[in-house]
């Protein structure tokens, strides 16, 4: 399913993204460096052992850019004019190498466009998922999405 247009929202639709994801060494390896990160919770398997998480944690910013990744297809793809913003970033459970990780997206807004005509802004509430059901990252994204021709 490509991105919908602003005018085939309805608020309260839920979307299960069918793409998954399992996180590997790699994926948090390159994040962390590409980024200038160098919290050695990320980089560092003998720091991580002796934290709290007794394991390497998975940079909660590669999670979140994951997130709104796996929703793109299905929600802005094709009819994205741009993101207006994303508010409310919770990692509520951390991420570790090896989990797998799923998506789903709700409608909680849509709002006309007091500056373009043809387009609106849809409001999303994104959520991720570990592959034991908890959640691992939640937020709300503002998109400025093109109405139908």
């Amino acid at each position: 399913m490509p991105g919908k247009f602003f005018d085939e929202w309805q608020v309260g639709e839920r979307i299960a993204h069918d793409i998954r994801r399992t996180v590997t060494e790699t994926d948090n390896l390159l994040f962390s460096t590409m980024t200038h990160n160098p919290q050695p919770l990320h980089l560092d398997v003998e720091a991580a052992k002796a934290s709290g998480f007794g394991q390497v944690l998975v940079n909660s910013t590669f999670t979140f850019s994951l997130l709104v990744g796996l929703s793109v297809g299905d929600t802005t793809l094709g009819t994205l004019v741009a993101n207006l913003g994303f508010t409310d970033v919770v990692t509520p459970k951390p991420v570790f190498i090896g989990d797998t990780l799923r998506a789903e997206s709700e409608i909680t807004g849509l709002r006309e466009s007091k500056s373009r005509p043809d387009a609106g802004i849809v409001t999303f509430v994104h959520e991720m998922f570990n592959q034991r059901d908890e959640l691992v990252c939640k937020c709300e994204r503002s998109a400025l999405i093109q109405r139908s021709a």
